[in-house]
């Protein structure tokens, strides 16, 4: 309930906020915005099948920013950042459709 609570707050301040985002970083912004939302709709889906853990949920939501972002990165130096951006974000939308799939599913009893 505090990650929900402290995400909606969050995007609430970068909304009315507007930070700049330096523009090294700019490439690695949308990876790291799927990858949370992997981990946001992983942990709704372990919590409608009662296995939600926060400490699973902050490790897995931490490692799948940073690992996505690691890939980019090594796609960057290797000279084909777009093409590992793409699989990245391929991978972890599959994964956030199965998740709501899961979760559909378990709500609707279908």
């Amino acid at each position: 309930m505090i990650a929900a609570l402290g995400l909606i707050v969050g995007a609430a301040l970068g909304l009315f906020l507007q930070p700049d985002i330096p523009l090294w970083l700019q490439p690695y912004l949308p990876i790291a915005i799927v990858a949370g939302l992997d981990a946001l709709f992983g942990a709704l889906r372990a919590l409608l099948d009662g296995i939600f853990s926060d400490r699973v949920f902050v490790i897995s939501f931490v490692s799948n920013v940073l690992i996505a972002a690691l890939i980019v990165f090594v796609g960057d130096q290797l000279g084909v950042g777009a093409q590992l951006s793409t699989g990245v974000v391929v991978v972890l939308t599959i994964r956030i459709f199965a998740n709501v799939a899961a979760i559909r599913r378990k709500l609707f009893h279908g």
